[in-house]
Parts: structure tokens; sequence; C-alpha cells
């Protein structure tokens, strides 16, 4: 029997840029009714293919079919004509716009050569409800929503051109685990009703609840297509990253003494109905992790002990003795030494045009400067070592950070505020969207810095990654700790036990758990 024609296929494609290679020789084929994943590390050359797909970039060599004809997209507005509609990991989305005008940018509803507000609205309602989000407001200004809620809009926005392929470049990276849920619901019935999916995911979870195709990039190239299901974790991790797999986290030192002071200490921090009486300590060495469903109050207790919230009540305290923090610049003074790695890289961590040198030093040039001049030959040392530390691939110091791989631009939000020598680090969900070998570097980092003394203050939506790295995971519900897990106690189990604020069998067996330090 015939095997089946592709939809879409790509063969030869090969794309440079300046002296590195995007793409070499690379190939894809996509079909009717199902979805195939693309893994592969940050620069592999994932993203400058589904570019080529969608008509952003062009291929310098290589050939396109669609429907059995050769094509060539010579812009985005050519591919979505024809079918193709990408969702790309950085929002499209204009903030000042509400969410209707957003979903319907190209193509308004008109009566009388107007845009029809009324039947925008409503169509808007039906896309947002089919892409799981019907708590979004069409007229809500989208610089309003959070996170989780634009990435769900962009989606809609998606569905709303009636795409015959649709590809989503790390579509749930920003979403709570509901969300995900309803996500991958709306994915499996779009495959049922004849689409082709191209899912590009770090999440495995994900790619073996939805893949029936998987193809492996690595350099550059397709190094592996196979049935989804047929290689172990081991075997794709391996030919990710082209070398033997090992143990993804770093072993745990023994427990930091209890008897040690701590280096943070919060006391009964509350802010409106976010945070509720929070109290906990973070000594030094110690990786301790916060847990619990999203949005349950985790990322406001970061920003408020690094002081961007306003009205907190309460007590945070270095070193035994209590402080006030009125911003960012009291927390990362040479007094508390606070750095936080921020949720969202692209719009809170990164000057996405200026250079990778202007990143790392931008957080120390008060340590880099003499009398308001920046002490440009220390700038370059300390550049340099951070650039050595993390790993950090890049074609030069002088390039824009935009143009570095998600992974890459990671390493410069971390190493920006390891300029620094920070004694306290708060990281927000650090490793999202990022390929398993950064994640792996990135734990060893961690590791690192708190052998040498360093307190991190750890928020992950990820639960292998709090029970890696962690000695002690305070989960969070509703605003307030609700229990602590440690050592044999910290499990999956217990932890999307504690995160639904219901009994483990661990409690029931007469675990008492704790609350905060």
């Amino acid at each position: 029997m015939d095997a089946p024609v592709p939809l879409f296929a790509m063969t030869g494609i090969s794309k440079r840029y300046g002296g590195v290679k995007a793409l070499d020789k690379a190939s894809l084929a996509l079909h009717a009714g199902r979805i195939h994943a693309l893994l592969g590390e940050n620069g592999a050359g994932k993203s400058t293919l589904i570019k080529i797909m969608s008509g952003v970039v062009q291929p310098d060599e290589g050939s396109l079919e669609f429907d059995g004809r050769a094509v060539r997209f010579p812009a985005p507005a050519a591919a979505n004509d024809a079918g193709i509609v990408c969702i790309f990991q950085e929002l499209s989305l204009i903030p000042d716009l509400s969410v209707a005008d957003n979903i319907f940018i190209a193509m308004p509803p008109r009566r009388f050569g107007l845009i029809d507000r009324k039947t925008q609205r409503r169509m808007a309602e039906e896309w947002l409800a089919l892409a799981g989000a019907e708590d979004v407001h069409p007229l809500a200004p989208v610089k309003d929503l959070p996170l989780s809620r634009r990435q769900m809009v962009e989606i809609a926005k998606a569905l709303a051109r009636r795409p015959r392929i649709l590809i989503l470049d790390e579509a749930t990276s920003a979403l709570t685990a509901a969300d995900v849920g309803k996500i991958l619901a709306v994915l499996k019935r779009l495959r049922s009703e004849g689409l082709a999916l191209l899912y590009i995911s770090h999440r495995m979870q994900e790619i073996e609840e939805l893949a029936d195709d998987c193809t492996i990039f690595r350099n550059g190239c397709n190094v592996a297509s196979y049935p989804a299901g047929t290689k172990s974790h081991g075997e794709v991790v391996e030919l990710m990253i082209g070398r033997e797999y090992s143990h993804v986290f770093p072993p745990k030192p023994p427990p930091v003494q209890a008897a040690t002071p701590p280096i943070l200490e919060a006391r009964g921090l509350t802010w409106t109905n976010r945070l509720r009486d929070i109290s906990l300590a973070v000594r030094p060495g110690e990786i301790v992790g916060l847990g619990g469903l999203d949005g349950q109050g985790q990322r406001e207790l970061l920003l408020a002990l690094f002081g961007v919230l306003r009205g907190v009540t309460g007590e945070i305290r270095i070193e035994g003795s209590p402080v006030a923090i009125g911003g960012p610049s009291a927390a990362k003074a040479a007094r508390i030494g606070m750095a936080l790695i921020p949720e969202d890289r692209k719009t809170e961590g990164l000057m996405l045009p200026m250079s990778v040198r202007d990143n790392l030093s931008f957080a120390a040039l008060g340590g880099l400067s003499t009398g308001g001049f920046i002490d440009r030959t220390a700038e370059a040392r300390a550049v340099d070592e951070m650039l050595r530390l993390l790993a950090i691939k890049t074609e030069g110091i002088d390039v824009p950070v935009a143009t570095l791989s998600g992974g890459n631009q990671q390493k410069v939000v971390i190493a920006k505020w390891l300029m620094m020598a920070p004694r306290i680090i708060l990281l927000n969900d650090p490793t999202r969207g990022i390929d398993v070998g950064t994640k792996q570097e990135i734990y060893q980092l961690l590791r690192q810095l708190a052998d040498r003394g360093v307190a991190i203050l750890f928020y992950s939506t990820d639960y292998d990654e709090l029970i890696g790295c962690c000695e002690r995971v305070l989960v969070l519900y509703d605003g307030r700790i609700g229990r602590e897990l440690a050592g044999n106690e910290l499990t999956e189990r217990a932890l999307v036990g504690s995160a639904l604020n219901i009994a483990t069998d661990t409690e029931e067996a007469g675990y008492a758990p704790a609350i905060g330090a």
C-alpha cells in the first residue's frame, strides 16, 4: 500500500545567517488529520523552519510543496492565505487594542464599509470559547491581561483564521495546568476535523499525549523521524543533544542544618487578597521551592520580596535584621544583595534591540563605573566570565540579544544578575520554554551557586524541577503557604495533593505539614 501523500512537505531546506547555518538540507512532511511534534534544543533550527513555512523568511535552497504543488511564500500574508497559520512563542498581539480587535486585526467583519463592532464582539466570544478562554472579555485591553490569558487570545486569533495547517511554537509555555488541558482538547478536536498540526514543545508529557509523529532536529538537520511512542525519553534526549544522556538533576547535598541562621526571612507578608500572612526562611546554600497551582500567589510573593509591589504589610529580615525594601534598587543594593530572574524574558528581562554586552552589564553598571564612567576593561572581563560560566552561544557580544535562541536569551537574563554577585536569588519559572540541554545547564548552575552559599527561592510550574532541585518546597494555596514538603515527603503525589489542598497518603499516615519556615 502506498504511503499517504503529505499535505505539506519541505525538502532540502537550507538557510544561513552570515556565517551561521541555521538549517542544513532539512526536510519535514505533515499529513492532514495528524499532529506532528518537532523536538530539538534551542538553536537547533526549529524556529527558522517554521518561519520559512509561514513566509517570514525565505530559504536559501530547497523546495516546498502544498497539496502536491510547488509553493513559495514571499510574505506571511501569502502563507496565511494558503491556510498556514503560526502561533509563535513571541506573541503578536497589540497591547493597546482590545481582545476582539486583536483577533480580527487582519479581517474585521464590516457593515456598510465600517467595522461591525457588535458582530466582531460576538464572533470574538465564539472563538475565545473554542480556545478555552471563555473568561476573557472581548473588549478588555490586551495590556491588562496576564501572560497566560494573552497566550489564549493568541490561540483564539489563530483559530479565527480557519487554518488548514496550524503551527504552535511553545504555545502552552505560559499557560496554567488547567488551560493546557483545554488547549490539548482543542488540538485533538482540530485533528479529528482534518487539520495538520505542527507542535513544538519541550514538555514531553504533552508530546506523549498529543503527537502522532515526531521529528528531532539538531544543528539545523533533522536527525530522526519516527511514530510517537516508539522511542524512550533517554533515546529522544540523546538524539536532541547529540551525546549520552546523564541524569538531569545534580546530586543534592545533605540538608542545610536548621540551626544555620537564615539570610532571608519573611514574617506575615500580606498584600491585598493575593498574599495572606506568608512566613518563610531561606538559609545560605539552600534551594527552596515554591509550588502549587499557578496563580496562587507565587509570583506576587517574589515581587513583594523584591520591593516591586506597593502596600505590602509584614516584615522582611536580612541576616536577622529588619529591612525596608522600597524598590528593586534597594533590593539589589550590596547590604541586601537580592536578584530577581523574571518570568517573561522578552518583556521583563531583556532589552531586545540592545547588544548582548549591554544586556549583561546593565544591572551591574554601578559596580563597573568610576566617577560616572564605565570601566570598559572591567566590563569586558566580567562579560567574558559570564559567557564562559553559562556557555552562552553568540556570534559576538555586540550582536542584538534578540538574535540569540530562547535558551541563550534566558542565560543572558540569569548572567545579568550574576554580574552583581547576589547573595539571594529569586527565580520566577526560569526554564519555561527552553530545551532540556539548557535546563540541565541551569540546574547545574543553581547547584553551584548554592554550594557557594547563595540562598535561592525557586518558583516553578514543573514538579520534576521542584523535586530534583530543591531541598524544601513551600506549597502555596490561595495566597498562603499550606504545606512544606522535604526529604522523602517531597514527591509528585504529595505536591499535587498539596496544590489541590487535599489530603495525601503521607498526611493520612501521620505527617503534619509545616506552615511557613
